[in-house]
């Protein structure tokens, strides 16, 4: 069966946008799974798959990637998962074998992050009480965790009770092995058991670190490549793409904590900021400094 695998990141709208794709496209394509993880959250497998921008999309087929698809391009992301669920046939034996297929299925899925969460919804969205306590005891002890809507795939909800033996959701996963539901967490919490079995989300430095290498060149802008939202980020939108550079931009009204975080990380009190391999250029008068001097060519293409 064809899975594919949406590395996403919750201050991005164009993923949230790719989501609501990717839910229409599990509507008609019951075979296919989807899965959505948190590249941020997940540093060893979006570096192990060399996730540098999100959304990227990943195909894999019997446990093997057969293909990516980087950015929204809702056309292609569907041209794509057409194409991969038709093609290739299944053997013969495939409807005796099921249970086999779907116990490897869930294996994968239960150790697709460090720290997995099966819930009815999304940890922006939770679709039942017990879910959104779940999230919210995770968030509080700042856990690194990514999730699976067991609502988006009916074979999943109900073939991982018998997995895990256990009947209900929400159900919390470490390296694979299933932890419990609500009430065990709540019990690991209150004797203080949670924080040494479950990973920590990244502090807001070692974030800001990743954020400002996610590409060789990278503009942290209000607003984005198709849509500046103030006259600065603007004009330095046009001096860069006047440069025929390829560069990646951060919507800073996106994400108020980056906002105010980046500012004490680089020293620099404005916005838009400019960032050559995860180091501070400057903002919009050091940039229009460097294109009249005939320097911003060079240290864009790494050469100084």
């Amino acid at each position: 069966s064809l899975l594919v695998v949406h590395f996403w990141a919750p201050w991005a709208p164009q993923c949230a946008q790719m989501n609501d794709v990717m839910a229409e496209l599990a509507k008609e394509h019951l075979q296919v799974s989807f899965v959505k993880l948190e590249a941020e959250a997940v540093p060893e497998v979006s570096e192990k798959y060399e996730i540098s921008s999100v959304p990227t999309f990943l195909f894999f087929k019997n446990s093997q990637k057969i293909d990516r698809l980087d950015g929204a391009h809702a056309p292609e992301l569907t041209r794509k998962v057409e194409r991969h669920a038709c093609s290739g046939s299944f053997p013969p034996s495939a409807a005796e074998q099921p249970k086999e297929e779907l116990s490897v299925r869930l294996k994968k899925l239960t150790h697709a992050a460090p720290c997995m969460l099966f819930m009815k919804g999304t940890p922006q969205e939770p679709r039942c009480g017990f879910s959104k306590q779940m999230v919210e005891i995770l968030h509080k002890h700042n856990i690194q965790f990514s999730s699976f809507d067991i609502f988006s795939d009916e074979e999943v909800r109900q073939g991982l009770k018998a997995y895990s033996n256990w009947p209900t959701y929400p159900q919390l996963y470490v390296s694979g092995e299933l932890i419990g539901g609500l009430d065990i967490i709540k019990e690991l919490e209150a004797s203080d058991e949670l924080d040494t079995i479950c990973p920590k989300a990244p502090k807001l430095e070692e974030r800001l670190k990743v954020l400002t290498n996610q590409a060789a060149v990278m503009l942290f802008m209000k607003g984005n490549k198709q849509e500046a939202k103030c006259g600065f980020s603007k004009q330095i939108l046009e001096i860069l793409n006047s440069t025929g550079i390829e560069y990646e931009t951060f919507d800073i009204l996106e994400d108020e904590e980056v906002r105010q975080g980046l500012k004490a990380y680089s020293s620099w009190p404005t916005y838009p900021q400019l960032y050559v391999k995860g180091e501070l250029v400057g903002g919009l008068d050091i940039v229009k400094e460097l294109k009249e001097n005939g320097e911003l060519l060079p240290i864009l293409r790494g050469e100084n």
